[in-house]
């Protein structure tokens, strides 16, 4: 939870996703290639562009529409945010001063049982009926067209999409099938939950405390893996904390900090010509050169480098020192010939 929200404002704004006619042109932007996409944003907002994987179609079609419907780039929007009296690395400044934020954070086994139960538990009080009513008010018509789109609003939501093969195929095939199928949704469901609040977590590391500066609150991070202890490790410390900011006063608690490299940028582009793969992020980057993918392009780029050397000096030696060199032996034969009498 956060202590007074924050809540950017900006000199002038894009406008607004409320209306259907934004809406629906950031849809049709998303229908077209990514490459395509990012080419054309590179022309509009180069300094965007660079920050932006031509994969990641959805922040790309956000930027081309800005543009669009406003003249000015993307990144402008932004330099103008940072820019504004208060403001800091995570944007505009705060629409509340003296925010904190409270993270309550459990032990990662921890937090996976309580997801899989939540899901148990979503289940045992009719999350297939209501999957059943949704499926068949407003998505049966649109898989019977081929028109579905799992991507886009209501849709997208964690807990409708992994039921899709059991729901399309309920009383069309036999109960072992659909059982199997039940099985699927509700295993690819605690997949995605799981992996959403790992996100979550993610997200406000790289966020908050990743992003030390001006504007950016204190996180305050209270345990509840062991929620039999819930008053004294969570109750009363967050009472505190939040009575100290009331009151004006520092608060008891230390804010959590992580080491982080001041110095990395999370945004830089970086194009591995060998993989033909854009990557963003000096961390990705760093990465990706010792992936084993990128280790396997480099080896086979220098046993073709080596065989293309060999075939020009073997071209280039005269033939009396090729006859020499048969009677001698090639280095590489007679290392081969050393390893094998070793």
């Amino acid at each position: 939870m956060m202590l007074n929200p924050q809540n950017h404002t900006s000199q002038a704004k894009p406008q607004e996703m409320g209306s259907e006619k934004v809406i629906d042109r950031k849809v049709e932007l998303e229908k077209e290639d990514g490459y395509v996409l990012h080419k054309r944003l590179s022309q509009v907002d180069p300094e965007m562009a660079a920050k932006l994987h031509p994969h990641d179609k959805r922040k790309v079609a956000r930027s081309l529409q800005v543009f669009e419907e406003t003249g000015i780039s993307h990144s402008e929007f932004l330099h103008r945010q940072h820019a504004e009296e208060g403001g800091g690395p995570l944007g505009g400044p705060l629409k509340f001063p003296n925010s904190c934020i409270l993270w309550l954070h459990a032990d990662q086994t921890v937090l996976d049982e309580r997801l899989d139960k939540r899901v148990d538990d979503m289940l045992a009080t009719g999350l297939l009926d209501e999957l059943r009513d949704f499926h068949r008010r407003y998505n049966q018509k649109k898989v019977a067209e081929n028109s579905q789109d799992y991507q886009h609003g209501i849709f997208q939501s964690i807990g409708f999409k992994e039921f899709h093969e059991y729901l399309i195929t309920e009383g069309k095939c036999t109960p072992e099938t659909s059982n199997q199928l039940l099985k699927k949704g509700i295993e690819a469901l605690k997949q995605v939950t799981k992996r959403y609040a790992r996100k979550q977590n993610r997200w406000v590391k790289n966020r908050f405390l990743s992003r030390p500066g001006p504007g950016v609150p204190p996180v305050y991070g209270l345990e509840v893996s062991d929620i039999s202890k819930w008053e004294e490790s969570v109750l009363e410390p967050a009472l505190e904390i939040v009575q100290s900011f009331i009151q004006g006063r520092k608060p008891a608690a230390t804010p959590v900090k992580i080491l982080c490299n001041e110095t990395e940028n999370k945004r830089s582009y970086h194009m591995c010509d060998l993989c033909d793969r854009i990557i963003i992020g000096d961390r990705e980057w760093t990465a990706h050169m010792k992936s084993k993918s990128h280790l396997h392009q480099l080896k086979k780029r220098r046993k073709l480098d080596s065989d293309a050397f060999t075939t020009v000096e073997s071209q280039s030696i005269s033939p009396d020192c090729d006859k020499e060199l048969k009677e001698k032996g090639s280095p590489r034969q007679n290392d081969e010939e050393l390893k094998s009498s070793g």
